[in-house]
């Protein structure tokens, strides 16, 4: 039977995060790059929410609750300045396969980013979509992400953990769809990024196991409303957009036309400054011979 066939064609190729999850159970047979995927034996029915429903411009609650790292109680609100923008997973922390390829990938990203969270402006928010995970199991994997990064402990990469409810309510308010194995202990779950602007409106969502630093960079100058980013970040930015059939930014050819206009223009403008320059000088000692 086909799998996924009412689940929309984007969430279909989110790295096959929700095959990952559940291919233990379900003796799933996988083709890398096929379009169907195949199963010996069906999925259970909440299998079918693992999806997402992007809610763009939705402005978060931010009264919704968590523990931090640190055994402390937290609210969004908590992570909401006005002035930077948020990279928001939702993942949980042990997880066997998926969450740790997809923050793993992350980490490795991060550590090709020319900014950090914190220092530059922006902040790493990872939610546990299992309620049963304590703090004491976010420290040791915010630990463990941060020693791998290796940009020191004052990395602004907050771990949550929370109750059911406020789980839920994060989830449904991003527009994640996520199912639990009884099983197997394990819940499948889309492998997606989320941008959050300054303010609490999600901005962009980034889908797949594996992300650019491009990516990162481009969702958080989008999120971040002008608030990050220099000039040229913001010029390169212009030759680029975000290719919602894919779920990532991908290259801009009027973008990269006008760009090109404008190089032209700023060549050409040099060359002749040059040669006028040249020639002035020429004739200001040309004179100065003369007389």
């Amino acid at each position: 039977m086909k799998l996924f066939s009412h689940i929309s064609k984007r969430a279909r190729a989110l790295s096959m995060a929700a095959v990952f999850a559940v291919s233990a159970a379900t003796g799933l047979a996988v083709a890398t790059g096929a379009e169907e995927v195949h199963a010996e034996e069906p999925l259970a029915p909440a299998m079918g929410s693992i999806d997402v429903e992007e809610h763009l411009g939705l402005k978060l609650d931010t009264a919704v609750s968590f523990k931090d790292h640190n055994g402390k109680d937290v609210t969004l609100a908590d992570y909401l300045d006005g002035e930077r923008p948020i990279l928001l997973t939702l993942n949980y922390y042990r997880c066997p396969v998926l969450c740790s390829v997809q923050l793993n990938e992350l980490t490795e990203t991060l550590k090709h980013l020319d900014w950090t969270a914190g220092d530059d402006n922006f902040r790493i928010v990872t939610v546990s979509i299992d309620p049963r995970e304590t703090p004491e199991l976010a420290n040791d994997k915010r630990a463990s992400h941060l020693k791998a990064l290796g940009r020191g402990d004052n990395v602004d990469w907050s771990f949550l953990t929370g109750d059911t409810l406020n789980i839920k309510s994060l989830a449904a308010q991003v527009g994640m769809g996520y199912a639990y194995d009884s099983e197997q202990d394990q819940y499948a779950h889309p492998a997606v990024l989320v941008f959050v602007s300054p303010e609490g409106k999600i901005v962009r969502y980034v889908y797949g196991l594996t992300t650019t630093p491009q990516d990162l960079k481009f969702g958080l100058m989008e999120a971040g409303e002008g608030k990050i980013g220099t000039t040229v970040d913001r010029i390169i930015l212009s030759c680029f957009h975000y290719d919602s059939s894919i779920g990532r930014y991908g290259p801009f050819a009027f973008g990269i036309m006008r760009l090109g206009g404008v190089l032209s223009v700023l060549l050409l403008g040099s060359v002749l400054l040059y040669y006028w320059r040249r020639e002035r000088r020429q004739s200001v000692k040309a004179e100065a011979i003369s007389s």
